[in-house]
């Protein structure tokens, strides 16, 4: 059977986080959720197995067409974002239109939210719920036995204008047991980050899955509250292996990287050991590194990371749930910097109860704490988080709008922002001022300049900060 995997295109994406020429700049990212598949697929199956990034190789919807015919798929997954349904539901058209047997499956965050509403689509055949890599392969073998599918868990689909919906899953305990992400199926080396210069080749990894923080704003629940984490020696060779595909620099996007510090250690000196400088980054909270783990990472070539800070007040950070303080965040911005390990600060403004002078000391406390780079967003209420159904319970929002667009996914939706004591004008105008009083600094464009070491380096610095000039 040939499957291929899609990750559809972005041109109706129904919003940003960033602003729309800073998002340009972001580069691109592989599909790292149908890798995995993919070599599951490839190591367990007998399958003929493709896989479509149409954001790397930009392809208009006609040479997304045609690539779909060149390939003659029997099945197509594509992964599937709320914010990318549009583009989803056009490109499982298109794929009908091409040949109507094929099976159109969607997995990914939204159909975990929205099944219901998902399987009802048009050109949807089946959905894939939880994590995807053993449910897939088992579908594939009974994709055609209606009551042996009844029994595989994970799967959605209709019978007789019926939902059966056979249930989530159980998570994957052991994650050593799943083959690295198959990077070769890809054009992995087109793969760029606008952090790390348009010269150097990045792939994203994932050391570990699930999270047992409460922050309100967020919602992973398919990939579990516990704390689901690979070997030290496991996750070295993957990291061993993409060096020697000529891969640069590896952005770790494991949600809480330092949650186990034994782990972390380890893991350093597993690279340490086999001399293996390949740089990487991680994301992680502040209430989990100390400064003799930064050390550690920093002698084993770790070269960010990146903070979940979002505000400037004590306030605002215990309504989002975040559990950490700002005083907290000096110091350890502080450590990290004392480290020599460059960082990124994530903040977010249009939180429940926040006032134009919170969002204030949020970019204060931005420019007091002089990260590398810092990322600010307007908070988007997401589907099924706790602070978006506190917002349909205190009626900021009037109704369901996300389920409503999961039901009848129409051009043009614009999520809606929290509009308690700012309305959402107010909050694009603040997040504008809020990127320029950061980066518009003199002392930081002058420390950026003092740091470039290449070419690359210097076009990607300038195309970024145009973009900024043009907010």
């Amino acid at each position: 059977m040939k499957v291929l995997l899609i990750n559809p295109p972005t041109k109706n994406i129904i919003s940003s986080i960033l602003p729309r020429g800073l998002e340009e700049e972001r580069g691109y990212n592989p599909p790292l959720g149908l890798l995995y598949i993919a070599a599951y697929l490839k190591q367990h199956t007998a399958h003929e197995v493709e896989v479509l990034d149409s954001q790397a190789e930009e392809l208009s919807y006609d040479e997304l067409k045609n690539a779909v015919i060149a390939r003659s798929p029997d099945v197509a997954g594509i992964t599937t974002l709320t914010f990318t349904l549009i583009d989803v539901l056009k490109l499982s058209k298109i794929v009908k239109e091409i040949n109507p047997s094929i099976k159109v499956v969607l997995g990914g965050p939204h159909v975990n939210i929205y099944p219901d509403e998902t399987i009802m689509l048009p050109n949807v055949d089946f959905l894939i719920l939880g994590e995807g890599e053993i449910v897939f392969a088992e579908f594939l073998e009974h994709m055609d036995n209606i009551e042996e599918l009844r029994k595989i868990k994970g799967v959605v689909f209709k019978r007789n204008g019926q939902i059966i919906n056979t249930g989530t899953r159980e998570l994957i305990e052991n994650l050593n047991l799943l083959p690295f992400p198959a990077r070769h199926l890809t054009p992995y080396t087109k793969y760029r980050s606008v952090l790390s210069g348009r010269d150097t080749v990045i792939t994203t990894m994932i050391t570990s899955r699930g999270c047992p923080y409460k922050c309100t704003f967020c919602n992973r629940e398919h990939l579990g509250k516990r704390f689901r984490a690979r070997s030290p020696e496991n996750v070295v060779d993957e990291m061993a292996e993409c060096a020697a595909m000529g891969i640069k620099e590896l952005l770790v996007y494991d949600d809480t990287f330092t949650l186990n510090r034994a782990r972390v250690i380890s893991i350093c000196d597993e690279i340490i050991k086999r001399k293996l400088y390949i740089a990487w980054d991680i994301r992680t909270r502040i209430d989990v590194v100390d400064e003799e783990m930064l050390k550690k990472m920093k002698q084993a070539n770790c070269k960010r990371v990146h903070y979940g800070v979002e505000a400037g007040t004590d306030q605002i950070l215990a309504k989002l749930g975040k559990g950490i303080t700002v005083a907290q965040t000096k110091k350890i911005f502080a450590m990290t910097k004392k480290v020599g390990i460059s960082t990124l600060a994530y903040f977010m403004i249009g939180a429940p109860q926040e006032t134009r002078a919170d969002v204030r000391q949020t970019m204060e406390l931005a420019k007091q704490l002089d990260p590398d780079y810092v990322h600010f967003s307007i908070l988007i209420p997401f589907p099924s988080t706790p602070i978006y159904l506190e917002g349909l319970r205190a009626g900021i929002f009037k109704e369901d709008h996300w389920k409503q667009f999961a039901a009848d996914p129409q051009p043009g939706f614009k999520p809606k922002y929290w509009e308690e004591n700012l309305r959402s004008d107010e909050l694009c105008e603040l997040l504008k001022t809020a990127y320029k009083s950061f980066y518009y600094r003199p002392s930081y464009v002058l420390k950026r300049i003092a740091e470039v070491r290449s070419l690359g380096e210097l076009r990607s610095k300038i195309a970024g900060a145009l973009k900024v000039l043009k907010l």
